[in-house]
């Protein structure tokens, strides 16, 4: 079925993430169809070998994903994000990391403090924030939660964010100093809630689905031309 505002397909390893972003495209692109991909072995596998190793694996689910329609795809995975992004190409369509927008805006502070519960998270995010700071690098330092992951997977979702605002809570602040904290996954946005520090905190969620709606729209838009230069 074609949708008046597009279709985007989102990668997900846990199926955690499916009604966050069923909520923020409620609030936020009414209209936009979602079709949610789910394959929590992709993260299994990734842990365990590197992100590389699910280059194919996910270059299949997103190729399918365009198949069926798909106007563009957002990973919602920190950890294999630069695997799917860089499948853009090769599928004609646009692929984004969540993290992007988030990683985007962290580069404008000096300091950024990244926040996971996840290892495997941390060089991805780091990286992509270097990537996104250029030249003018910002200092970043890592925090894991080493605790907050079992508390996810065994399906503690309050134990998870609260333990994951208890680290954030923790980080020393002057209330001057010109740092940012990021959460480095997705699955921890809702821990911004329960947190009471004053330091800035960014999440990738709205940013990163605001930012695969406008790459629809994009994509509808140019297909649309291409049609009417027929």
């Amino acid at each position: 079925m074609v949708t008046p505002a597009g279709t985007l397909a989102l990668l997900h390893t846990s199926p955690v993430h499916v009604p966050v972003f069923d909520g923020l495209r409620d609030l936020d692109h009414p209209g936009l169809a979602l079709r949610h991909i789910v394959d929590e072995e992709l993260l299994v596998r990734a842990r365990d070998a590197g992100p590389e190793a699910v280059t194919e694996s996910v270059a299949t689910a997103l190729a399918a994903a365009v198949g069926d329609g798909a106007d563009a795809v957002l990973c919602t995975c920190s950890t294999i994000g630069a695997v799917a992004e860089r499948q853009a190409g090769r599928l004609g369509v646009p692929v984004l990391r969540v993290d992007r927008p988030m990683a985007a805006e962290a580069a404008r502070f000096p300091r950024v403090i990244v926040v996971a519960a996840l290892r495997s998270t941390l060089e991805p995010t780091v990286a992509l924030i270097a990537e996104e700071s250029g030249p003018e690098t910002s200092i970043i330092t890592t925090a894991v939660v080493d605790e907050a992951w079992e508390l996810f997977e065994t399906g503690d979702r309050d134990g998870y964010l609260d333990a994951v605002a208890a680290a954030v809570d923790r980080a020393p602040w002057t209330g001057t100093d010109d740092s940012v904290v990021v959460l480095a996954q997705a699955s921890m946005a809702d821990a911004v809630e329960r947190m009471t520090t004053r330091r800035p905190v960014l999440a990738s969620p709205r940013p990163g689905l605001a930012a695969a709606a406008a790459a629809v729209a994009a994509a509808r838009t140019a297909a649309a031309g291409d049609r009417d230069a027929r």
